[in-house]
């Protein structure tokens, strides 16, 4: 039963994560808005990853890994986005900034767009 209440929570979670989307901060308000920049698809292999988009700028260090309940985890980062794999498989994708399709005059002057973490 302990088991069940969680994969519940974590199978409602993953719609929400699939939306990708950036967070902007116009005079103290929040929005949201979708970005366009291409990333990695879910389930790709890190090979696929390189392939298509060349090197990382940097690659971070494996964490997790000594036990089934805890699997690899590494993170490299680009430009613009940052790619999640666990064992080789993207799992997530975060845009950090870069995007070609956001232009200084949709923010007013002083006010900074923040990526989503």
């Amino acid at each position: 039963m302990r088991i069940r209440i969680p994969v519940a929570l974590l199978c409602c979670c993953i719609p929400v994560c699939a939306a990708l989307a950036e967070t902007v901060v116009v005079n103290d308000q929040v929005q949201v808005r979708e970005s366009q920049i291409d990333r990695p698809k879910r389930g790709s292999t890190m090979s696929e990853v390189e392939k298509r988009f060349g090197a990382p700028v940097s690659r971070h260090a494996t964490v997790g890994g000594n036990s089934p309940h805890q699997p690899p985890i590494t993170r490299w980062d680009y430009n613009s986005f940052s790619v999640v794999f666990e064992r080789d498989r993207v799992i997530d994708t975060v845009v950090t900034g870069g995007d070609s399709s956001a232009s200084p005059a949709q923010s007013p002057p002083g006010q900074a767009q923040q990526p989503q973490s």
